[in-house]
């Protein structure tokens, strides 16, 4: 690891060296405490008794369109997927685009990956791929995850930047310390998993150890899986196994209201398949380190953060499509990002808080694919996709939660992003035995433009929040948010029809050319929230309808035809966006007989147009409900769900996406635990029932096996088995 930080150290500070020194200086000009001194009040002092320390500082505003993952859902559903973003799949408006069997692309009210902000411990990654294979979610195993949370469309400047749709923050959990001076074991764990349908395996470890200043702490996880099977008479689901092993190491030590934690972990995939990609995952090794420091002080709280992840990742054909025989067609990645954050929060006397930060990002990426000796096509040069590509990102940002009322607060904040992004000069794989073609002319052409582009993006946030009496709140908000293109938008510039299909994150079959004159994409969103419930929260009603319009939406156009497919250009559009998540609760029964029980529902539509071309958006989610009946009676819990989809028939006919048909799955599960042992059981989709992802895409994997193709199918019956072992 010392060898690896030592080696990329010069490559993080090539192009920026002069920029991250300013930036490293700006933080010194956000601490005006006397300019707040006459409201602040004096925090309480950690309580350093506590197993768990939290350095709490003001009751942060937190937006009703914010929605968690329970800790016990987060239990019961680590045995159904080694896929971290399904344990946000029962959160109305939250779906995935379909990819490898750890990697899938979270979707929020329509806009997914890139247009999210995907946070990890504080860390903000980015995809180190053409297919996005390695998405920020796939860095983190299930069984790592502490709590998950999702933020909608009006999300906190101070939680947002350089995104449109949301923020998901994934946490492996806050440090835990002992009550004593004495070292002892704090906490041990173990479990296994078992899932039939893929005849799928994980295993996690973790043990923390320390007292009541140091702490040290060490999880480790592994996973494999073959195919797994469709529903019915789908058969196998060709190019959907994958293998899996996550380390990480965290260490903390706290003193009076002071925290410092340093983690550091690795991940390996040796193998990875994707159904709806001519690639496969072939091996994609991560490090990280990332330290954080929390303080608090008489005038509020101070955070912060610096964090790098270096990435080395490759491609090429696993078996069912066509093995590495004559060397496949190598496709390599090397990525690094680094970055840094800063956060004050200034407590008032009305229960609000001022907050003001600071945060740089840095990207590096190389993308190259070998030559293929011997190949037509392939060869005799080096195919370089991306050289020394450069993104950069400084952040900084103000905002105001103020108390007005016993009933009415608000949160007021405004925030400014820019980007600066730059890459070097490209090639081709030459001319070889083969005329001279389109990716000659491509190289030639994009070597002759200037690369170096900036991008300046403002974002404003505003809710107002009413609660009336203790069974209602009402919030309504505005947010005007940005998002600069990445890398692989601007930069794949490929011509060719085997070049620019290795480019897309979409699932579809069609190639992407990049965009060097690309605008930021700017989405400006209303949106209300009505919540209703009991004072006990026996029961609860929550709707929110949204609209959203997005200026300079990076779409495409078609430019050429790929055979059944077509060759698209990311190109500045018009878009918009508008629906409604529902999401209630309740309570049935509740007795020392017959235990409790609950009803849960969650419904969500969204509809996505291309004011431009007239179209659909690609991907958008139909109508989707879900109705689980949930009991738990002493160390018994259990629940059985009916999940239902409508038709698919809003399609982006541009991009040949597949209609799907509307179908219904109903899952099973339950829990028993005693002493500390706890046994997981469960069967999803128990009818067997056969259904084609409405997010899947085409199944290029199955069409490379049987030369048939097909919207990738859903997953057929599973039985799912789960023992878990705790100190």
């Amino acid at each position: 690891m010392y060898r690896l930080i030592s080696r990329r150290a010069g490559r993080l500070l090539s192009g920026s060296a002069s920029r991250s020194l300013m930036v490293l200086a700006l933080p010194a000009a956000l601490w005006p405490a006397a300019a707040f001194a006459q409201d602040a009040t004096l925090l309480p002092p950690v309580d350093v008794s506590s197993p768990e320390a939290e350095i709490s500082v003001d009751s942060s505003y937190v937006p009703l369109t914010e929605t968690g993952v329970s800790a016990l859902d987060l239990l019961k559903k680590r045995v159904r997927s080694n896929d971290t973003a399904t344990l946000l799949d029962d959160i109305a408006g939250v779906n995935a685009y379909s990819a490898g069997g750890v990697s899938s692309l979270p979707v929020v009210n329509g806009l997914a990956d890139d247009r999210i902000r995907i946070v990890v411990d504080g860390m903000v990654m980015s995809s180190a791929c053409p297919n996005h294979m390695n998405s920020p979610l796939s860095y983190i195993d299930p069984s790592n995850v502490a709590s998950a949370k999702v933020l909608a469309g009006i999300t906190p400047v101070s939680m947002g930047g350089d995104s449109i749709a949301g923020t998901i923050v994934i946490d492996s959990g806050r440090p835990l310390f002992g009550t004593s001076e004495s070292v002892s074991v704090l906490s041990a764990s173990a479990s296994t998993f078992y899932r039939s349908n893929g005849d799928g395996l994980s295993g996690s470890l973790s043990a923390t150890a320390g007292n009541d200043k140091v702490s040290i702490g060490y999880t480790g996880s592994g996973s494999r899986s073959g195919n797994y099977d469709g529903g019915g008479n789908d058969g196998e689901v060709h190019s959907t196994e994958y293998k899996s092993y996550n380390q990480a190491l965290k260490l903390a030590a706290r003193g009076g209201d002071n925290l410092v934690t340093l983690e550091v972990g690795q991940q390996y995939i040796p193998y990875e398949g994707y159904p709806n990609q001519y690639m496969d995952m072939t091996d994609n090794r991560s490090t990280f380190v990332n330290g954080s420091y929390e303080g608090a002080f008489a005038w509020g709280k101070l955070e912060a953060r610096a964090y790098w992840q270096g990435v080395e990742h490759e491609m090429n054909f696993l078996a069912d499509k066509g093995g590495t025989a004559g060397g496949g067609m190598p496709m390599n990645t090397q990525s690094d990002n680094a970055g840094y954050a800063v956060k004050a929060s200034f407590a008032l006397k009305d229960g609000g808080a001022i907050r003001i930060g600071n945060e740089f990002h840095l990207e590096r990426l190389d993308d190259w694919w070998p030559p293929v000796a011997g190949s037509m096509m392939m060869s005799p040069d080096t195919y370089i996709n991306i050289n020394g590509g450069k993104r950069d990102r400084l952040g900084t940002f103000a905002e105001w939660d103020a108390k007005w009322t016993e009933s009415w607060s608000s949160l007021l904040g405004i925030r400014n992003d820019t980007v600066w992004t730059d890459t070097g000069n490209v090639q081709s794989y030459g001319c070889g035995m083969m005329m001279c073609g389109a990716d000659d002319m491509a190289a030639a052409a994009f070597n002759a433009a200037g690369h170096r582009r900036s991008f300046v993006n403002f974002d404003l946030t505003a809710i107002a929040k009413y609660e009336p009496n203790a069974t209602s709140a009402f919030e309504f908000g505005y947010a005007r948010k940005s998002r600069a293109p990445n890398l692989y938008e601007l930069y794949a510039w490929g011509r060719g029809a085997m070049s620019s299909s290795m480019i897309g994150w979409f699932g579809d079959g069609n190639g992407y050319v990049g965009n060097l004159n690309l605008d930021s994409e700017v989405a400006n969103t209303v949106s209300a929230t009505a919540d209703f419930h009991s004072a006990d929260r026996g029961w609860e009603l929550k709707v929110t309808p949204y609209y959203t319009r997005v200026n300079d939406f990076i779409g495409v156009q078609k430019i050429a035809t790929l055979g059944s497919f077509a060759q698209l250009q990311f190109v500045n559009q018009q878009a918009e966006l508008y629906g409604a998540n529902l999401s209630g609760k309740l309570g049935l029964w509740k007795s020392d007989k017959a235990g409790e029980g609950t009803l849960r529902a969650t419904l969500a539509y969204v509809r996505g147009r291309d004011l431009t071309t007239g179209g659909d958006l690609y991907h958008i989610m139909p109508l989707n409900a879900a109705l689980t009946l949930e009991e738990a009676y002493q160390n018994w819990a259990g629940h059985v769900q009916l999940q239902g989809v409508a038709r698919k028939s809003a399609v982006d006919d541009l991009r040949s996406e597949p209609t799907t048909p509307a179908y219904a799955l109903v899952n099973l599960g339950g829990s028993y635990s005693w002493a500390n042992v706890r046994l997981d059981l469960g069967v999803d989709n128990l009818f067997d029932k056969a259904y084609d992802a409405p997010l899947g895409g085409q199944s290029l994997g199955d069409q490379s096996a049987t030369g048939v193709l097909r919207p990738v199918p859903g997953l057929g019956r599973s039985l799912n088995l789960g023992l878990t072992l705790s100190l």
